[in-house]
């Protein structure tokens, strides 16, 4: 059912300072910020070879990242992200086997301009899954 990973997303206490240690520590192709108030986040994506790092930063104190950056003020990684070809029949299909969807189970627009859907960390050994559909 899933494809491949499209990104890692590491929520960040300091959004330009982790812009440039991957522009000049790591050479890296860094793409601009990109706030989304309807998750709360800025984004910055991080183009590599074969996927993608996303940096997360909170955009306002109700951002569910501050709360991350409470318990883990150095940052640390916030989910994982994999694509799925259909995310309503993605959906479907965990919750048929238990799995819990976080929210009311519709589609967000994600930071790509496409539906996304979270699944809850308990159900995946403690990791954030996040679903993408290309």
């Amino acid at each position: 059912m899933i494809g491949r990973l499209n990104h890692i997303a590491i929520a960040v206490p300091d959004l330009a300072a982790s812009c440039r240690q991957y522009t000049q520590m790591l050479g890296a192709d860094v793409g601009d910020a990109q706030d989304l108030p309807e998750h709360g986040v800025t984004v910055v994506f991080v183009t590599l070879p074969n996927t993608k790092v996303e940096l997360l930063h909170p955009l306002g104190e109700a951002s569910p990242i501050a709360g991350f950056l409470e318990k883990s003020p150095g940052g640390g990684i916030h989910h994982v992200c994999y694509e799925v070809e259909d995310i309503l029949a993605a959906r479907d299909r965990l919750t048929e086997e238990g799995a819990r969807v976080l929210g009311d189970g519709t589609p967000r627009t994600g930071a790509h301009g496409k539906p996304v859907l979270f699944l809850h960390p308990k159900d995946f050994d403690g990791c954030l899954i996040e679903l993408e559909q290309v």
